[in-house]
């Protein structure tokens, strides 16, 4: 079976395949960078790093781009109120996302834009737009875009015009000559920072000071790195509407060609059966999570469930997730894997693949993982042990030392257990078995679990 993608657009699992062959060219919403990125964020490039990763395993060559927001009006408050320069807070902001990401093994996209390297370009796609009739200026000097001037609006949330509200990010302005209309250029005011404003007649275009849009800035991004039309835009399920649609009613308003053929959403995390979020104030960011759990785990609870359905956030699932795990690692510690290169006509590899190819299944195919790692077991297999840890690299997984895994968050350091594990073995060669179930009860109450085996005792921490 050939890899099939569920299309927001069409609502249905179509067959993939690039236009250009062998090369996937694709664009993710990425990071409105003013603050520490929470979990929920980290659920999106989560989602996005297995497709690019399994795009790349089924041998294609993949552009993934994945901007940066490093101008909005949250953006610009954050700074003001720490009293620093938008690029500063910006810069600051971005390292952090950088290194929390890297945490949880997100490799990082090919190009990652930044907005407020692509004004001129945006001023360009304006000016194009307002050519074609599909842009204007208001009286408050802002710059819109006429939505009921483009026919295809709403195809992509499924609603007629009649069904949609104004959905801006930022306050709707006076002046537009629908409530639909939405901001491609907004005028400055008085009371922004400088650095948050650009002269458009310097740069040769006659919108005078302001800055972008929210939408605007995608589209031209998209286009300049991936062209007028590419394979994948993605991003999380909340941005279908206003702003995936408005980059649509954009780049097709522009071009005159669809910006991308298919369009991929990832389900949020919830808290409490709410969207985790900062406006809701029940968001936990990455730091405090990794805190908390390895960040293997972390990627193991993100990657099970499925990227189009909901993720329950809970310190219950991650503990589970984390269970679940050690299963694996403990197939990998009972027997080394060997260096194999993955057949993919082999029964359990198959299986992986197929689950895979359908709309990227990661349940089913960490259900795969754990059939192997039984047969491993069972087997003491090093090419099925390889071949496990060949599978998981798919996903990003299994790829740290199991013993530096399962012995991870113990209580005491290795000399002192090592030291308490000799102890109790001379007491069982002196047949003080209550001695030597002390010792196992003291090494218990301390986080540290003894595995006992014909070849002699290891052990794990108990979570």
């Amino acid at each position: 079976m050939s890899l099939r993608i569920f299309n927001t657009l069409s609502r249905e699992l179509e067959p993939f395949s690039p236009l250009e062959p062998g090369h996937v060219r694709m664009y993710v919403c990425g990071m409105t960078i003013y603050d520490l990125c929470h979990i929920g964020h980290a659920r999106m490039m989560m989602a996005f790093d297995v497709v690019q990763r399994w795009l790349k395993s089924s041998g294609y060559r993949v552009t993934y781009v994945r901007n940066i927001t490093d101008i909005d009006d949250k953006i610009i408050k954050r700074a003001v109120e720490r009293g620093i320069t938008i690029r500063a807070l910006t810069d600051e902001m971005i390292e952090a996302m950088h290194t929390d990401i890297a945490q949880l093994g997100i490799e990082p996209p090919t190009l990652e834009p930044r907005a407020t390297e692509y004004v001129p370009q945006m001023l360009d796609l304006i000016k194009q737009l307002e050519a074609r009739g599909l842009a204007y200026k208001a009286s408050s000097g802002d710059v819109n875009y006429a939505v009921r001037k483009f026919p295809g609006y709403g195809k992509l949330s499924g609603k007629s015009l009649d069904e949609l509200r104004a959905g801006e990010r930022v306050a709707v302005q006076d002046g537009k000559d629908d409530p639909l209309d939405f901001v491609l250029w907004k005028a400055a005011k008085e009371s922004e920072p400088d650095d948050a404003k650009w002269d458009a007649d310097a740069l040769g275009f006659g919108y005078g000071k302001g800055r972008p849009g929210w939408h605007i800035e995608c589209s031209a991004m998209s286009c300049q790195n991936l062209g007028e039309t590419f394979d994948i835009h993605g991003g999380g399920a909340d941005l279908q509407f206003p702003h995936h649609e408005n980059e649509i009613a954009q780049s097709e308003g522009a071009s005159g060609k669809p910006p991308a053929r298919f369009w991929v959403h990832n389900g949020f995390v919830r808290v409490d059966n709410e969207k985790m979020s900062k406006s809701l104030g029940n968001f936990f960011t990455i730091r405090d999570v990794l805190a908390k759990y390895q960040r293997e785990t972390v990627r193991f609870f993100l990657i099970r469930t499925h990227y189009r359905t909901a993720l329950n956030y809970s310190d219950a699932h991650l503990n589970d997730a984390h269970t679940a795990l050690k299963r694996l690692y403990t197939a990998l510690d009972l027997v080394a894997p060997a260096a194999v290169t993955i057949d993919w006509a082999e029964p359990f590899a198959a299986r992986f693949k197929a689950a895979m190819d359908d709309d990227f299944g990661t349940p089913e195919a960490v259900a795969v993982l754990f059939d192997l790692a039984s047969e491993v077991n069972r087997t003491r297999s090093a090419e099925l042990a390889g071949l496990l840890k060949a599978l998981g690299g798919c996903l990003g997984l299994l790829q740290d030392d199991p013993r530096a895994f399962l012995q991870a968050g113990a209580g005491l350091d290795e000399d002192a257990i090592a030291a308490l594990i000799a102890q109790r073995a001379a007491a069982k060669a002196a047949k003080n078995f209550a001695q030597a179930d002390q010792i196992r009860q003291q090494l218990l109450a301390q986080g540290i679990v003894l595995k006992d085996s014909a070849v002699g005792t290891t052990w794990e921490a108990a979570q």
